[in-house]
Formats: C-alpha cells, sequence, structure tokens
C-alpha cells in the first residue's frame, strides 16, 4: 500500500488556524513532552499547554531556563511540570531509552511530544560551510528528533490519541541563498514528517508539521540582527495553530505541514 502526503498550503487552513479557540480544558489529563522547552517557542508553549490543562514535560540543555518556566506554571496553578536536562547534541540512544522508560513509570503513556528544539548555525554561502557545524545541525535538527520520537513510540502507543509535532521552516520547503544547512536540516524533518505520518497510518498517533514563521525569538534575531522585531510576531501569536495539533480537535490530521501564521 502507498501513501501520499500533501503539504497544506491553502490560505483558508492558515485562516482557521489563525483564528481556532480551544476549549478551556482542551488538553486536560493529557501529558506532553517539550523539547526546547526553556525559551522562545518552546517556553511559551509549554505553558500555554499547562494553562489548557496538560502535564508538561520540560526537556532542555539549560536547566535554569527549564526552572524558570517551571516555576511560572506553578505560579499559575496549572499542572505541575517535570522537568528534563538534556543536551539533544550529545544524547545517546540510552539517554532517550530511559526517558521513555521515566516516562512510562511515572506517567503510564505519553500524549503530545513537539520536536520543538533546533539551531541555526551560521548563514552563508554553501559552498563554504563548516563541516563541524554542518554536522551539529543535522545532529541536533534531524537525527535527535528521529531518535527521540522512535524512543518515545512505545509510550505515545499507550495514548487513547497521541500527536507528535515536528518543527518545520519556509527554509525547509524552498532553498533560499545562505540559509544552508539550517535549510537542508528542515527539508529532512519535512520529508521524515510525510515518512512517519504514512507508516502510522490509522494508527492513534499522528504526525504533522509547524512552519512557525518569522518570530520575535533569539534564534531569528541572530538570523537577522538588523531587524525591527516589533513587526515580527510573538510566540504567543502562534499558539492557536500548536494547540489544535496537540488537541483532539486534531484527531483526524496526519501528514500535513500547517504555516502557524497566515501568509500576507
Amino acid at each position: 500500500m502507498f501513501c501520499y502526503v500533501k503539504i497544506k498550503k491553502n490560505s483558508s487552513m492558515g485562516t482557521f488556524m489563525n483564528t481556532y479557540q480551544a476549549a478551556e480544558n482542551a488538553l486536560k489529563d493529557k501529558v506532553i513532552l517539550i523539547t526546547g522547552a526553556g525559551d522562545g517557542i518552546g517556553r511559551v508553549a509549554a505553558i500555554t499547554y499547562a494553562k489548557y490543562g496538560a502535564t508538561v514535560i520540560l526537556l532542555g540543555k539549560t536547566t535554569n531556563k527549564l526552572e524558570c518556566v517551571y516555576d511560572e506554571i506553578v505560579k499559575a496553578g496549572y499542572p505541575q511540570p517535570a522537568i528534563v536536562p538534556m543536551d539533544l547534541k550529545g544524547a545517546t540512544k540510552q539517554n532517550y531509552r530511559d526517558l521513555a522508560a521515566t516516562i512510562e513509570s511515572q506517567f503510564g503513556c505519553l500524549d503530545g511530544l513537539l520536536n520543538n528544539a533546533g539551531i541555526l548555525g551560521t548563514l552563508g554561502p554553501l559552498e563554504h560551510f563548516c563541516s563541524s557545524t554542518f554536522e551539529n545541525i543535522m545532529k541536533v535538527n534531524v537525527t535527535a528528533q528521529a531518535m527521540i520520537t522512535k524512543a518515545l513510540f512505545p509510550v505515545l502507543r499507550k495514548s487513547k490519541n497521541a500527536s507528535v509535532v515536528f518543527t518545520s521552516s519556509g527554509v525547509g520547503r524552498k532553498g533560499r541563498e545562505f540559509w544552508g544547512p539550517y535549510a537542508i536540516s528542515k527539508f529532512a524533518v519535512e520529508g521524515m514528517m510525510q515518512t512517519w505520518a504514512c507508516e502510522v497510518g490509522k494508527t492513534n498517533i499522528r504526525i504533522n508539521c509547524i512552519n512557525p514563521g518569522a518570530t520575535r525569538t533569539s534564534m531569528r534575531a541572530s538570523a537577522y540582527p538588523g531587524e525591527d522585531r516589533d513587526k515580527l510576531a510573538t510566540p504567543e501569536d502562534l499558539m492557536p495553530t500548536y494547540l489544535y495539533l496537540m488537541s483532539d480537535d486534531s484527531s483526524n490530521v496526519n501528514g500535513e505541514s500547517l504555516d502557524a501564521q497566515v501568509k500576507k
């Protein structure tokens, strides 16, 4: 049997995503792991998921940033989160196996995985890319995403309705000069999502991508240091799409690459 996955680009879906309003308890009793949860989009997604009832697992490489997010969630009265300090660049298969075992023993299952962590590297002509930088970008943006998703499949299967979300990019759909290894990594993420989406088929797991678009984050600032940040969308502006793909409202959505911002 062959599976064909299409990339969702039509404006009506984008408009729907921007106006989607989740029910107050849309994520109640769900357990969701967010990579790169200490900063930027990952931080806001974690807090938002907790606000809508989820128990969130905060994974990131900087413990003090994770602790700040933890404190913010607890102070708001949302479900108590968990912290997993882990640097994806150096993580091993055993680290991921141990993570899966801990989730199963403490929570029983995993309902959502947001693969948000990523690194940009240095922009410049592809002809002059640095091999070590290339390897690090591919390790964090592609290999680690594949390894953690693979390791967590057993606990995702224990969920009634599980969602895996990868983070894409506009430069992962159409090549752009000087984005080199980062763009290549995002093309790989799109392909990985589509392949996995075909394989999960009509199981309890669905797999999709989100393209955040130009967003007010530290990564964007490093790529465009002279840009007017006030003209960019904030991570909070993107949350309707992030909520939608983690909620049961998207239970029939699989193999899609959605834009978190309506293209003007």
